[in-house]
């Protein structure tokens, strides 16, 4: 059994998926990612997505495109049908990358303890 070219090669005995992304590029890529998701915030709360714990996955695909699942403070969030088009505007603008597609979850909800001791200092809960 050989696996086809556009699936997902697993290393079980380590866990951990290869990307044809060459690491250090594949680094900077994520980094740059984080960056840009650190100048998202959420217009009610001084602390930025990240930080927040909004970001429940991000996935570098080997064609350089990103996708993020994401969730609200609440799902009644006044910017709800803004956030999404904030976030794919700051990756997408990310050198190297090619596309973003941002996804919405509430499983689980978000709750406060998701959030960094930097969030927790910006809302003045530490």
């Amino acid at each position: 059994m050989s696996l086809d070219d556009n699936q997902e090669k697993i290393d079980v005995r380590e866990g951990i998926v290869h990307s044809a992304i060459p690491a250090d590029e594949l680094a900077r890529l994520s980094d740059d990612v984080i960056m840009a998701l650190k100048t998202v915030y959420d217009p009610e709360i001084p602390a930025d997505i990240f930080e927040l714990g909004l970001i429940y996955k991000i996935d570098i695909e080997d064609d350089r495109s990103v996708k993020i699942v994401m969730t609200l403070t609440a799902p009644g969030c006044p910017v709800a049908g803004e956030m999404p088009g904030w976030v794919e505007n700051a990756v997408g603008a990310v050198e190297g990358v090619s596309g973003v597609e941002v996804s919405m979850s509430f499983d689980p909800p978000w709750t406060p303890d998701r959030m960094s001791e930097e969030a927790q200092v910006a809302v003045g809960w530490y």
